[in-house]
């Protein structure tokens, strides 16, 4: 068995892409390094079970040449045994409409048809034909850009990608040594002579940078190839930290996130950094954009000690709104106007979707035995209420009685003195009765209004809902 081939069996042993009744997607370009890649590919397949699919892509730039390259790859899989699926695509009319430049414009329009094929072709997995030297020009490249530690992990050997799986098991493989292979096996393959044009940056790095920089250091391709395996496995583990701190100080709020500022500030700042970059990671990536600057000045405004309320533009229509110990992250969100749900009875469920809550009533025979379990948990003297009830959120001149204290006060400054931010208030839901009478306001405090009395039927009110988690229980507790 050759050598290569051998190398990467053992390195890709007991993956699940290798299974019987597999089916991989292979890119081939027509290249030298995709064609060795199938020839792999193929040969790992006949001893393994899994079955190999070729996906071409004539991006139309070169003419006769990319013509000639389509050609080759289809009769170099025909007489492989491997089935094979070709497309043009028009991409330098898509750069015309896009604004996008030729390397990404194509990039996209590849990534995109080799995920139909394999839709298509009932595969979970695509392989990619990047190798050693491609990660080491990666890796340069980006530190003459600025870059952090996920920057200088470089091409990943594996992501998911649409549910789909994108490998690639050459990864370890220099070019040199993909070379050699193809011509031990008489590989046939094509020159992109774009990959001589020195205007694109990779070009200048692969043929002039690189083999400067070799003058200082001949081994400086496995060092930045060394650098990135470090890397990567640092940015891993700093990955799965920053979710864990987004877990602890943030919460979903419709489309944007909610952050306790408090929790925030304890954690460390490369942890702030990368739980902002989490944030607008879930944004659509090929519509956002966001630099070292964007987070720096996000995470900066969130941690800082002014009680100020402040508002920034973060870009493609999100904002960042801090309020007391809050800030959102998310979408502009639309002024909230007046809602109201009626509460026909004592056994009942109000959904609220303004309030992103349920509202479950349920009558029990005594009145509560202990306290309410939360501050989410409310009990009233069923004689005492005057049905039917509403849920709404606040109206001007609203006011409340509070347990525990003598008078009422305005729901208005219940918000204030709880420092619920100004963007919140409007959306949060009020438990009225008939008359109007503010009974309860869910999270922060109940009226002294019917409260349960040994022997009589008792109503259980409860909310559901991410309106829990969205700190308003946390702000009113801090008092």
């Amino acid at each position: 068995m050759d050598e290569l081939l051998l190398r990467v069996r053992e390195a890709t042993s007991g993956e699940s892409w290798r299974a019987p009744g597999r089916t991989v997607v292979a890119g081939v370009s027509g290249g030298p390094d995709s064609m060795v890649l199938l020839h792999l590919l193929r040969e790992m397949a006949r001893e393994d079970g899994f079955r190999v699919v070729a996906a071409h892509v004539n991006h139309r730039f070169r003419g006769a040449e990319a013509d000639a390259e389509e050609e080759l790859v289809k009769r170099t899989a025909a007489e492989w045994g491997v089935p094979c699926e070709t497309i043009a695509i028009d991409v330098p009319a898509y750069i015309a409409s896009s604004g996008l430049n030729p390397q990404e414009a194509a990039r996209e329009k590849r990534y995109a048809y080799l995920l139909d094929v394999a839709r298509g072709a009932g595969a979970r997995t695509i392989a990619l034909a990047h190798h050693a030297d491609d990660q080491a020009e990666t890796v340069l490249m980006r530190i003459l850009r600025g870059t952090g530690i996920a920057g200088l992990a470089g091409i990943p050997a594996r992501r998911e990608e649409k549910e789909l799986e994108l490998i690639r098991p050459l990864l370890r493989i220099t070019k040199c040594e993909l070379l050699e292979y193809g011509e031990r096996n008489s590989v046939p393959y094509a020159f992109d002579s774009s990959n001589a044009d020195r205007h694109y940056t990779r070009n200048a790095i692969r043929l002039d940078l690189l083999p400067m920089l070799e003058t200082y250091n001949p081994r400086v391709r496995a060092s930045l190839i060394r650098l990135s395996e470090m890397a990567a496995i640092e940015n891993d583990y700093m990955e799965a930290e920053a979710e864990k701190a987004l877990a602890s100080a943030a919460v979903r709020a419709g489309e944007g996130w909610m952050l306790d500022r408090r929790r925030f500030r304890g954690l460390h700042v490369a942890l702030q950094r990368r739980v902002i970059k989490l944030i607008l990671n879930y944004v659509e990536p090929s519509s956002f954009s966001f630099d070292y600057e964007r987070v720096e000045e996000t995470a900066s405004a969130i941690a800082a000690e002014e009680p100020s309320v402040i508002r920034i533009d973060i870009g493609n229509g999100w904002i960042l709104s801090r309020e007391y110990e809050e800030a959102y992250v998310g979408p502009v969100r639309p002024a909230r106007g007046p809602f109201s749900y009626e509460v026909p009875g004592p056994e009942a469920r109000v959904d609220v979707p303004e309030a992103r809550a349920s509202f479950l009533l349920s009558r029990t025979d005594a009145p509560s035995p202990s306290p309410p379990d939360s501050r989410w948990e409310a009990f009233f003297d069923e004689s005492s209420l005057e049905f039917p009830l509403a849920i709404r959120n606040r109206r001007p001149g609203d006011r409340i009685e509070p347990m525990g204290l003598n008078g009422s006060k305005k729901v208005q400054d219940m918000f204030v003195d709880a420092k619920v931010p100004k963007s919140l208030r409007d959306g949060l839901p009020l438990l009225v009765d008939a008359s109007g009478r503010v009974l309860w306001i869910p999270g922060m405090r109940r009226s002294r209004h019917a409260p349960p009395t040994e022997g009589k039927a008792t109503v259980r009110v409860r909310v559901e809902g991410e309106l829990r988690t969205s700190g308003i229980e946390t702000a009113a507790c801090s008092k």
